[in-house]
């Protein structure tokens, strides 16, 4: 058993308290830092997080090497600023982490500090000179856009010629952006004030951007190198400094008003982890998981380059009143750049909880649909005694309603599901099962518990197919783990779900300082520990691998590195014992001849196999990450793109966005009539996904 004491070693704390209580500030003026409390902070990570982890990772020199890495990407993923001497002089520094946290020292994040500023007054000179010189467009330039295949400048010489093609792709793109606005103009420009006014824009942009890095403080710094100590244990577990409360809620809720986008900050980026159902991202349709956000403009104003900014700045600019609009310029993941105008909203209640129909078969009878935007469940609602409204029970009725319609078979859609209410992935479970295990809960001392369905009433017992994708985690890879390993459900979608195992839990370090401690800090922050890990029925675990589907269908994201396992420092996969359960009796599948049927059905499927022909040209894309600067050749690759979403639009209504932004004329219509629940019926209709998962079924019932 692990020891959970926050009382630590008096004899550390004897030293500790000799000189900690000094504050350090920098010579370029800024504020001075507290690092009496820096160091107590890098302590506590130091002794607390090993204690408290899943992971029984030890504060040592491989831990140093993983937390330096994860320090690295976060100083200058991109390589815009630092020489390969700078880098190599801060490696110095890579196994000795652990000692400096445990002796109160914060060298590395004070030198990274120090030398990233050096570089980026010499850059902003460079770009000055740049912006100030001609820019000749059709020149032949290239260069690497993937951080992870670039190298840093050895010079500054390199860095300069690495600066002068940015600027260069950042005059081009400004300028291509106000052609394609020529088309809808009223006021036509001519060519040089379009070229004109692309240069003078990139001059505010980058501007603006320098502004921005030289408002970084050590405490900045420090913050983010606390936070690549703790993901350094797995890439759930975080350091959350105390800024303010927005800042809070951002790292616990991650979703943002108006908009309704969970992100996150990666690596230098600003990263869409997940579109709220019933927001303006999931009504819109072209924000997506895995998409980067580049830069934000408010309507008609020019854009800020929201790369290296932190995410609580990004959120301020994305944030705005309702009604109000705003436009992201997005990368999408296989390195297209698309521009998409959101017009920010309260997020619509309705959308958020389940939502179901029945689909009629072409031979006869009928499919009932459900869709489960989540596991949610309002526990405060239960607390104070009120009716409190929770996924089971609205699936539960979902069902009965469709079961009198006579329905033939049932999908239950839980793709892009991020999980949610635990008590509600094992109660919707039972609505399919009689009794039994739902999942395997293992802590970090080893003790493991069973979650069980203790209702023998079953409320479906029909043919049942469950669709996942990528973006399906946690709690609904419960409820797809337990439906599969059952034998009660057929499990269509990617070749498998994110593979979030994992369970976190926020501690607050204000409430842990050693008591031997005898000075007052402000606010420590908080620490998001993971502390649980889910296991399936048959002992292996949901983290890494995710569930596997049954039938593969073609999918846009099919060739994304997207979950656990391309995850930095995820925790890996791995079992335990298979807990006792009684497969269900029902009809039994033949998932052999389900699989080949659909196949066939694929191969012949014009809107599947326009999504996987689309999905490889994709994959190509992401992989030619050379991009060539001439203005004839980034401009054929954006028609190329334009071209590309046209084609998928024309199968598949999700996608069906001009370049504009605007929705198509009948989602259009519906949207103006109110008609939310109209426009969500033809999506219904028109996925080619629900389509198969339809003939799945039918195939079901007669095999």
């Amino acid at each position: 058993m692990k020891n959970r004491s926050s009382v630590f070693p008096s004899f550390f704390f004897c030293t500790f308290l000799l000189f900690s209580s000094l504050d350090t500030g920098l010579a370029n003026g800024q504020a001075p830092v507290d690092m009496g409390r820096n160091k107590m902070i890098g302590y506590m990570i130091s002794k607390q997080l090993p204690g408290m982890h899943f992971s029984d990772k030890k504060m040592d020199d491989s831990l140093s090497r993983a937390a330096f890495t994860l320090y690295l990407k976060q100083l200058d993923f991109q390589k815009r600023f630092l020489l390969r001497q700078d880098v190599d002089a801060l490696t110095t520094y890579s196994q000795s982490i652990d000692d400096e946290l445990l002796h109160g020292s914060e060298a590395l994040p004070q030198k990274g500090f120090e030398l990233l500023n050096v570089r980026i007054q010499q850059v902003e000179k460079m770009v000055t000179e740049i912006l100030a010189a001609e820019i000749d467009v059709n020149q032949k330039d290239s260069y690497e856009m993937d951080p992870e295949k670039s190298t840093y400048a050895t010079d500054l010489q390199g860095l300069r010629e690495y600066w002068r093609k940015m600027i260069k792709a950042q005059i081009v793109s400004r300028y291509l952006d106000a052609l394609a606005d020529q088309q809808t103009a009223k006021e036509k420009k001519s060519d040089t004030l379009l070229w004109k006014e692309a240069k003078e824009r990139v001059v505010k942009q980058n501007k603006e951007f320098f502004h921005r890095l030289h408002q970084e403080t050590v405490q900045d710094h420090l913050d983010r190198y606390f936070d690549a100590v703790a993901r350094a244990f797995d890439p759930h577990t975080n350091y959350m400094p105390p800024d303010n409360k927005e800042d809070f809620d951002i790292h616990m809720r991650g979703s943002l008003e108006g908009i309704g986008a969970v992100l996150r900050e990666e690596d230098g980026y600003i990263k869409v982890v997940s579109i709220i159902p019933g927001s303006a991202s999931a009504r819109q349709g072209q924000l997506e998981a895995e998409d980067i956000i580049l830069e934000v403009a408010q309507k008609n104003g020019d854009p800020v380059e929201i790369t290296d900014m932190r995410l609580r700045d990004a959120v301020r600019l994305i944030r705005g009143p309702k009604g109000s609009e705003v436009r992201l310029t997005v990368k999408k993941p296989d390195g297209v750049k698309v521009l998409i105008p959101l017009v920010r909203e309260v997020v619509q209640i309705e959308e958020t909880f389940v939502k179901s129909t029945s689909l009629d078969i072409p031979a006869g009878g009928k499919i009932g649909y459900i869709m489960i935007p989540s596991f949610y469940r309002d526990f405060e609602g239960s607390k104070n005694g009120k009716e409190a409204r929770n996924c089971t029970d609205d699936t539960r009725k979902a069902i009965e309603d469709l079961k009198k319609t006579g329905i033939n078979g049932l999908i239950l859609d839980l793709r892009n599901n991020g999980g949610g209410s635990l008590v509600d992935a094992v109660d919707t479970t039972g609505l399919f099962i009689k009794t039994g295990p739902v999942v395997q809960v293992k802590n970090s001392s080893g003790a493991q518990r069973i979650l069980s369905d203790e209702d023998p009433a079953i409320v479906y017992d029909g043919p049942l197919v469950v669709l996942v994708n990528q973006f399906s985690a946690s709690a609904s890879e419960i409820v797809a783990a337990a439906l599969q390993d059952y034998g009660r459900a057929v499990i269509i979608g990617g070749k498998h779900t994110h593979g979030k195992g994992t369970v976190q839990t926020l501690v607050d370090m204000n409430e842990n300082i050693p008591s031997l401690h005898l000075r007052t800090y402000d606010d420590l922050g908080a620490l998001k520990v993971t502390i649980q890990k889910f296991y399936r029925v048959n002992g292996g675990s949901t983290q890494y691998k995710g569930v596997e589907s049954d039938i593969v269908l073609p999918s846009l994201f099919q060739y994304l590195k997207s979950g656990e396992q391309y995850i930095d420092y995820s925790l890996p996969w791995d079992q335990v014992a298979s807990t006792p359960f009684v497969r269900y009796s029902g009809k039994k599948i033949d998932l052999d001849r389900l699989i080949a049927t659909s196949k066939l059905r694929v191969e012949s499927d014009s809107g599947l196999q326009a999504i996987a022909d689309e999905a490889k040209k994709a994959e190509d894309r992401s992989k030619d990450t050379v991009v060539s600067l001439q203005l004839s050749d980034m401009k054929k690759k954006r028609e190329e793109a334009d071209l590309a979403r046209k084609k998928i639009g024309s199968h598949y209504r999700k996608y069906r966005v001009e370049q504009d932004g605007e929705m198509g004329e009948e989602a259009e219509k519906n949207a103006k009539k109110g008609d939310e629940r109209l426009k969500w019926l033809e999506e219904v209709k028109d996925d080619p996904y629900i389509g198969e998962a339809t003939r799945v079924l039918v195939d079901m019932a007669h095999l």
